[in-house]
């Protein structure tokens, strides 16, 4: 193979793979990238065997060819790369020399035939979804972060839905560790076919690398068949295998949370606010008292270790007094990324599950649950 290829454009689509060709595996072959090149164009491939990665870029194409070269090495050549296009050779015995005036790399490639097959799946009964739009849905669910311990599909994973109720199709993406859950909605216009969506759980490790491929305008289109989750613009390809497993109701969490005692606090000040009570936390010591009484909010964090502090804001609250324990850091997770001034707590007692949502956007709503004090 001998190709002559932008460097901007490579280094485009390296980017987006790094987090698939740098997970753990038993071969080593996924660190690399499966480059082809055929007539005037490159198709670039990685895959981590649950997470597979497709893109095509133009280049100049001397010799076709195919080569398995390591993904990291092969970005941080092309990111320091000072000329503006890239020359690509392979030699003999699997090795790579990239070069261009006085700058030169031999790198050792691997055996492109051990390349593990990424699923050429046909056929797809594709759905057309705003790429910003899915992008923020995808951000506001993974801040539950998939769990080193507990494997199981509705921790692994989101669940992605489809709701239809009176006249609104909705998307629905929803996630949970078990201590919180996150739910977020997109909403299509009545008259737009949606097709079939059933019990579809997407592993949080592979939703999270979509974030990396989704522009900022435009759309993509998604896709499920034969387990596994198409997502696709016009160059690119994501593939994921699916979780098998159910996803428990979550209905009841929501609706047991009657809205009667809705407080609504500046987003900026409560969000610095629970920064600041959290200096103190640690893994042993990680959680925060929240004290309501008389139109007044205080927050106190205790570790014996450390110290203690506490700090206290002004609130429209007239009911009983009452405290309940949470982690800080769930709260600062789900209030980082709201872009509204004000944010809505739904919260009851010292036992049900505190709601969170913006007060103007409905699509978004967080639970998290209260700490044994």
């Amino acid at each position: 193979m001998k190709i002559t290829v932008n460097k901007n454009n490579l280094l485009n689509i390296l980017s987006k793979l790094q987090g698939i060709t740098s997970r753990k595996s038993s071969l080593a072959i996924t660190e690399t990238v499966l480059m082809k090149a055929f007539n005037s164009t490159i198709t670039i491939i990685a895959t981590d065997l649950e997470t597979g990665f497709e893109g095509s870029i133009s280049a100049e194409v001397e010799e076709e060819g195919i080569i398995a070269i390591n993904a990291k090495k092969l970005y941080e050549i092309a990111r320091d790369f000072p000329e503006n296009n890239i020359y690509i050779k392979e030699i003999e015995n699997y090795w790579i020399e990239i070069e261009k005036n006085n700058i030169e790399f031999h790198i050792v490639g691997m055996n492109p035939d051990n390349f593990p097959a990424i699923p050429q799946i046909k056929n797809i009964d594709f759905f057309k979804i705003d790429s910003q739009s899915l992008k923020e849905m995808i951000e506001k669910v993974i801040i539950i972060g998939p769990s080193s311990k507990d494997k199981r599909a509705h921790i692994a994973g989101i669940v992605f839905e489809k709701i239809e109720k009176e006249d609104k199709k909705k998307i629905r993406l929803v996630s949970t560790d078990g201590n919180r859950l996150s739910l977020v909605d997109y909403i299509y216009k009545a008259d737009i076919e949606l097709p079939s969506i059933d019990n579809i759980i997407i592993p949080k490790k592979g939703i999270s690398e979509v974030v990396k491929f989704l522009d900022s305008e435009g759309d993509v289109f998604i896709g499920f068949k034969d387990n596994h989750c198409i997502i696709k613009k016009e160059n690119e390809t994501i593939t994921i295998r699916l979780l098998e497993g159910d996803f428990p109701k979550y209905d009841d969490i929501i609706n047991e949370s009657e809205k009667n005692n809705i407080i609504k606090i500046k987003r900026s000040q409560f969000l610095m606010m629970l920064k600041r009570m959290s200096i103190l936390s640690d893994d042993d010591y990680n959680n925060v008292i929240f004290k309501f009484s008389d139109n007044k909010l205080v927050i106190t964090s205790t570790n014996p270790e450390i110290g203690e502090s506490k700090e206290d804001i002004y609130i429209d609250y007239d009911k009983n007094f009452f405290e309940v324990a949470f982690n800080p850091k769930f709260f600062i997770d789900v209030i980082s990324i709201m872009k509204e001034d004000n944010i809505m707590l739904n919260i009851i007692n010292e036992k049900k599950p505190c709601l969170i949502e913006g007060e103007k956007d409905k699509t978004w709503l967080s639970i998290i649950m209260p700490m044994r004090i």
